[in-house]
């Protein structure tokens, strides 16, 4: 097919046609293009269909703001859904098809919904779906899912790549049109760092899309030569292709820069999109505005659109809808889109003028104190029907007609920060607030400047006081002198005329009957009309139908339209891909993985791996023969208890403390004493949140009177070293203390069993006496191994045996978990995994994760004693709590399976024998489980009411998820060696 509708002019490459598909038919159109703009050229104007009753729509705007025009982009993993055909730029083969629709966009067979439109007004979700109740599930649900969304995706992973970046400047300039470029200009010269940020990809604003003069000569000199300047200034950098989508705290900005988005054939070292946050001093939004339309019955026929859109359409892309317009306004913007395109000979049918006093601008007809009220043609416009000022109505055939009911800022930016805007009586429409996100200035069509002199002004003079803000003395340019002049515009929301609907959003088809409904049914706020009506809730996120929408129940409500208020914006301002949000963080990166020291070497033994929080660690060494997972743990288990084992406990978090306060901030973090623990000695701790909660517990060894190393559980590394250093920077600021984690800076290795000071005596230097005598449990000293590497050495036991903890820098990591396997040959080690390690601790009856939920107390933990009442602690006051403190509360005991064949299972409610397994008498749960091969049956660790007084007691144990019950006798939580003379030996 011929691009029939093509103009003469225009800013596309004629040298450079492009061929693209659209519904599997193949068109043409020139680089430069848009998808909407070729589509147009080449008289397609049925682009979609509407969300709700699959009405045929085209084109409405030509920009961000599209409501209707929605496509999906490209074949196979990257096909896009939900893309405005807008801003889709053109390349050589790009596919795209419609979407909503089935089975084709001409015949949709849910436009029955039409039909239906009376049962589905607004709120009709909240009344149908509510009865009968058990149609919800079956009936309601399952069609609800299947009709919801609009695009598809391929399901197929997604090949491109995108990143994230950090850009930091001076003044961070939004939109690149007559206010944008001329405060960029400005801070350009001033020599500070400047970025222009501009979501089209060719910069100028409507500079772009206007017939206008500067200074006597065509806008486009002005704008080729200030691009020039720019481009050339080492201090500016230009982000075209680039939405700014949400502006946050601290001058801070999100922006989201497409790379690769209209290129057929990326570069696979490109990434598709970059993530960008913008630091910036000072930022100047200069952001425009956007066109309002006008409702009356029909209104939302393809062929009629924003008069100001069928300008750009006619001057940018050389693209008119159709040979025979119309337009329909109340303000003299309209009456710009009638002259130019009569001046590219496009015939003007009539334009349709609200006001009495309307003047035309060119030889076209205009038809002064009248209105669109209904208009005709089913999958495209074919006539519309004008009332006059006398009440006579005539009908004007025309095949595509420009709507304009003014213009409103783009104020969206403003309300990240919960500024509210406020309304101008002068233009009909809402402006920038007086709360604006920090160090943010508003210029131009944005500010309600609607007039390229105002805009120019504006840019340059806010700019200076900007700058001046920050210390920057920068001098206003001198701006070219316009041929344009402010729009006069007459406030005119809808016709109110007709029996049929007259549209307000578009893509979610809301009209004005509805916004009636929503009156009538008692949902005036603004907020209960959105979300009833669901205007404003589609993907342009109300930029075209807001207004109408608050004008209209404002009218019913007898209130003016700033007393009626409006809703406010927040982040993103046009949709942002998945992608883009995750950057790398995706596939294996989407959580990176940390490898322990002995990772390589655990490799090599053929270690079992599992993920620990972020860490990749062993979780048994299977050797030959053994076919079941249990059969390895329970050989390392049984190993370590009988000659030593070797276990990578580098995971654990690792907070270097240091100060002459050191023992005092320890002791405000942990709720049991530090002050007095001697240098050579650990310390087992527990640390409360300021509820009494239980947080976390590790050790702290004293190396010297200002040095401690705290160790905490893997899980908690993060959070605990974040609690400390609020409580240092926020509650004791006074003390003289300093934290920082050396988490992964120090390879840490449990060492355990009766034979584990014979191995360690192998490799520790002979200066260092680790006799019992000398170095009893609960130790700690700075030693040599391996003929003089440094390393700590702590006498510590989680697995109840004789064992320590030795750790090394972590360079030496791989080569001591080699040495201490090799020095260990003689006493048959083993290395132990995650599995033994958990088995161990709960045969010793040792709290963990598991026990250390969020929801558990010293008290409950059997650690009550531990809160000193001799200091003040975080926690300790809210830890006496009767509910947390209670004789008559929980208490961690142990389990044993009554029937050695049957396994306790995790997370089990605990009930007395013969009570109903019922909320009620829930008296517990189970916590942590293993096959003890010590003692040759399952155990648990669990809280249970009461449970240090029921020693010996037979309970059930009930697992309703698989509906099963087992007995089990209530026993202590240590269940070897419950003296502790294995660790002392």
């Amino acid at each position: 097919m011929t691009q029939v509708n093509r103009l003469s002019g225009g800013l596309i490459d004629r040298s450079r046609p492009l061929s693209f598909r659209f519904d599997g038919t193949s068109y043409s159109g020139f680089k430069g293009d848009t998808l909407a703009s070729a589509l147009l050229a080449n008289n397609v104007k049925l682009m979609g269909r509407s969300f709700k009753y699959h009405r045929p729509r085209g084109v409405v705007t030509s920009g961000s703001e599209e409501p209707n025009a929605l496509v999906e982009l490209r074949d196979g993993a990257r096909r896009e859904p939900n893309t405005r055909a807008t801003v889709a730029e053109l390349f050589e083969g790009l596919s795209a098809m419609s979407q909503n629709r089935w089975p084709s966009l001409a015949f949709d067979v849910l436009a029955i919904n039409d039909a239906f439109s009376n049962f589905l007004t607004a709120g009709f979700y909240y009344k149908t779906f509510m009865w009968p109740k058990a149609f919800w599930a079956k009936v309601y649900e399952p069609i609800i899912r299947k009709a919801a969304g609009l695009g598809s995706i391929s399901m197929e992973a997604d090949p491109d790549v995108y990143e994230k970046g950090f850009l930091h400047c001076d003044l961070l300039v939004i939109g690149s049109g007559p206010a944008g470029l001329a405060s960029a200009l400005t801070a350009a010269r001033a020599g500070v760092r400047v970025i222009l940020a501009e979501e089209d990809f060719e910069l100028g604003g409507r500079l772009k899309s206007e017939n206008l003069a500067l200074n006597e000569h065509p806008a486009s000199e002005w704008l080729e030569s200030s691009l020039s300047e720019l481009r050339n200034s080492k201090n500016v950098r230009i982000l075209s292709r680039t939405t700014v989508f949400g502006a946050y705290d601290h001058g801070v900005h999100g922006a989201v820069e497409r790379i690769a988005d209209h290129l057929a054939d990326p570069d696979p070292s490109l990434p598709r999109q970059i993530l960008w946050r913008i630091y910036a001093s000072q930022t100047m939004l200069c952001a425009g505005a956007t066109e309002r339309p006008i409702a009356f019955e029909n209104n939302d026929r393809p062929g009629i659109l924003m008069a100001g859109a069928m300008r750009d359409y006619a001057n940018r892309w050389s693209v008119t809808v159709d040979r025979t317009v119309a337009v329909f306004t109340n303000n003299d913007d309209g009456h710009r889109t009638a002259r130019d395109l009569l001046a590219k000979g496009v015939e003007v049918k009539a334009v349709i003028d609200v006001r009495d006093d309307a003047k035309p601008l060119a030889d076209y007809p205009l038809v002064a104190g009248a209105r669109v009220v209904d208009s005709a043609g089913r999958l495209g416009l074919k006539e519309i029907k004008v009332r006059l000022a006398d009440g006579a109505i005539r009908t004007i055939s025309c095949g595509a007609l420009g709507v304009s009911g003014g213009w409103n800022p783009a104020v969206a930016l403003t309300c990240h920060q919960r500024g509210r805007p406020q309304w101008n009586e002068k233009i009909s429409a809402f402006v920038p607030g007086s709360s604006l996100p920090v160090a943010m200035t508003v210029a131009g069509a944005a500010n309600g400047t609607l007039s390229t002199s105002g805009a120019l002004q504006e840019g340059t003079e806010k700019t200076v006081a900007a700058l001046s803000a920050i210390g920057i003395d920068a001098t206003a340019i001198d701006t070219p002198d316009p041929d344009d002049g402010p729009v006069a515009v007459s406030a005119f929301w809808h016709t109110g005329e007709g029996k049929g609907r007259a549209w307000l959003d578009l893509q979610n088809d809301v009209t004005v009957k509805d916004v009636k409904l929503a009156h009538q049914e008692g949902f005036v706020s603004v907020e209960h009309l959105k979300r009833y009506t669901t205007l404003g809730m589609a993907t342009d996120q109300g930029k075209t139908s807001n207004l109408g929408g608050l004008a209209i129940m404002a009218e019913l409500s007898g209130k003016s339209i700033p007393e009626t208020g409006t809703t406010i914006f927040r982040p993103p301002y046009t949709p942002v891909a998945i992608g883009a949000l995750a950057g790398r963080s995706r596939d294996e990166d989407f959580r990176p993985v940390r490898r322990t020291p002995s990772h390589v070497w655990a490799e090599e033994q053929g270690a079992v791996f599992v993920e620990a929080g972020m860490w990749l660690r062993a979780q048994w060494f299977p050797r030959a023969g053994e076919s079941y997972w249990r059969q390895s743990v329970d050989r390392e288990v049984l190993a370590v208890r009988k000659s030593v084992g070797v276990c990578d406990v580098t995971t654990l978090g690792k907070v270097d403390v240091q100060g002459a306060d050191a023992a005092t901030f320890l002791n405000k973090v942990y709720c049991n004493g530090f002050a007095k623990l001697a240098v050579g000695k650990t310390r087992y701790g527990l640390m409360l949140r300021e509820d009494g909660i239980a947080m976390d517990d590790g050790t702290a060894a004293r190396l010297a009177e200002d040095h401690f190393v705290v160790t905490t559980t893997t899980a908690n590394a993060v959070g605990v070293y974040r609690h400390m250093e609020f409580v240092r920077q926020c509650l004791c600021p006074q003390l003289d203390v300093q934290l920082i984690s050396t988490t992964e800076a120090w390879a840490q290795y449990a060492v355990a069993g009766p034979n584990a000071r014979n191995l360690l005596r192998k490799i520790v230097d002979p200066a260092f006496d680790i006799s019992n005598e000398a170095f009893p449990f609960m130790g700690c000293a700075e030693i040599t191994v391996c003929g003089g590497v440094r390393a700590r050495l702590f006498r510590i036991s989680f697995s109840g045996e004789l064992a320590y903890e030795i750790a090394v820098p972590t360079r030496y990591g791989d080569s001591l978990v080699r040495a201490l396997i090799a020095a260990g040959e003689e006493f048959d080690v083993v290395p132990y995994g995650t599995e033994a390690l958990g088995v161990l601790r709960i045969e010793k009856g040792h709290a963990a994760g598991n026990e250390l939920n969020g929801q558990t107390s010293a008290a409950h933990l059997g650690m009550g004693r531990m809160v000193s009442t001799k200091k003040d602690s975080i926690g300790a006051v809210l830890a006496r709590r009767e509910g947390l403190s209670s004789d008559s509360g929980l208490r961690l005991v142990g389990l044993e399976a009554v029937e050695p064949t049957q396994t306790l299972p995790a997370g089990g409610h605990l009930f007395t024998e013969g009570n109903h397994h019922i909320a009620a008498n829930d008296e517990g749960w189970v916590t942590s489980t293993a096959y003890s091969p010590h003692l040759q049956k399952s155990i648990a660790l669990c809280f249970l009411e009461r449970g240090s007084e029921r020693l010996g007691e037979q309970i059930e144990v009930a697992n309703p998820i698989e509906g099963a019950t087992l007995k089990a006798k209530v026993v202590s939580p240590h269940f070897i060696d419950p003296e502790g003379e294995r660790l002392r030996a």
